[in-house]
């Protein structure tokens, strides 16, 4: 029923939203583009639990400059806390494989990121590109790829967020937006890890694996006390395992890092158990790599164009990421 409070209400929260967007915009120009003018390769901060290395990246302070986003919330963190809900797009046809539909019911605009995986509806998905999508009372959709083929089910299940996909999948993803290379690359993931378990062709059909998931554990919990003894400044980090860089993230605010810090971390990890080997590379080598992340922006154009993808709002970065 229309009355003048609700109008009135929603005209003020899309009023508020603008604020926040222009707001939003305004600050980042301020940070610029994410080069080595603006954030450092923290060497001297090396953590490395058997096959994964971790080096955290940290923002350069300037005078008047600070590394908070102005209310950004992460898919998982308002997921978390029933701010936003994620359900299929429409009917049961096969249309609707990839696409999702995400209600940010909150206050603040929302990022959500390629390579988060979310399971349940119709079959398991995973966000093909980085979105902000604005507070709204309106429906807002997402495009996905499917990584549980051979599964469309009438009936959806409860949506569920299941952490990043690893970096070998998530690479497959940003450099091929094909869903038959994707589920070749599923297909070619559970066949190496010889599971008896793995009878699907689900992706997280890995995580029911009991040996899996405490290795995993046991991963995470080390990095998850390394990042809690240190300060707060992060702003991403570059993931070594075996003899090659096996990802970097970095985005523009500090706090939208840490709320996306333990699904990427289990992401990362995932990949490094499941994929990885012993350490060997040296920093010399990574750096070699991070010069041509960050060294500056036409060799960063270049570079993450080949090897990754820039996200940009309004011109400027908000976040890198690598393979």
């Amino acid at each position: 029923m229309f009355t003048f409070e609700n109008y009135l209400k929603k005209d003020l929260k899309e009023l508020k939203y603008l604020f926040s967007i222009s707001f939003l915009l305004g600050f980042v120009v301020a940070f610029g583009q994410i080069t080595y003018e603006t954030v450092y390769v923290d060497y001297d901060s090396v953590w490395q639990y058997k096959n994964l290395r971790i080096i955290p990246i940290r923002p350069k302070a300037k005078p008047g400059q600070s590394s908070q986003s102005p209310g950004v919330l992460s898919l998982s963190q308002a997921l978390k806390e029933g701010l936003a809900t994620v359900t299929e797009r429409g009917t049961a046809s096969t249309e609707n494989v990839h696409w999702l539909r995400i209600n940010n019911r909150s206050d603040k605009s929302l990022f959500v990121s390629s390579g988060e995986v979310i399971s349940g509806g119709r079959q398991d998905r995973m966000v093909a590109r980085d979105t902000i999508l604005s507070p709204s009372t309106h429906d807002q959709y997402v495009p996905v790829m499917c990584v549980e083929e051979g599964r469309w089910s009438d009936k959806e299940k409860k949506f569920a967020y299941e952490n990043f996909a690893n970096p070998y999948l998530r690479k497959v993803l940003d450099e091929s937006k094909n869903q038959v290379l994707i589920w070749n690359e599923i297909d070619s993931q559970l066949g190496q890890m010889d599971s008896k378990k793995n009878k699907t062709l689900a992706y997280l059909s890995h995580t029911l694996e009991k040996k899996t998931m405490l290795t995993g554990d046991e991963y995470f919990r080390y990095f998850q006390d390394k990042f809690r003894r240190t300060d707060s400044s992060i702003v991403g980090f570059v993931c070594v395992s075996g003899n090659r860089v096996i990802g970097c993230d970095i985005f523009a605010w500090n706090d939208l890092f840490y709320n996306q810090l333990e699904p990427l971390l289990r992401g990362y990890i995932d990949g490094a158990v499941l994929f990885g080997g012993p350490v060997s590379l040296t920093n010399n080598v990574v750096k070699e790599y991070m010069d041509n992340v960050l060294a500056n922006e036409k060799g960063q154009e270049d570079f993450v164009g080949k090897n990754g993808k820039l996200f940009r709002q309004g011109g400027n970065v908000i976040h890198i990421n690598t393979f």
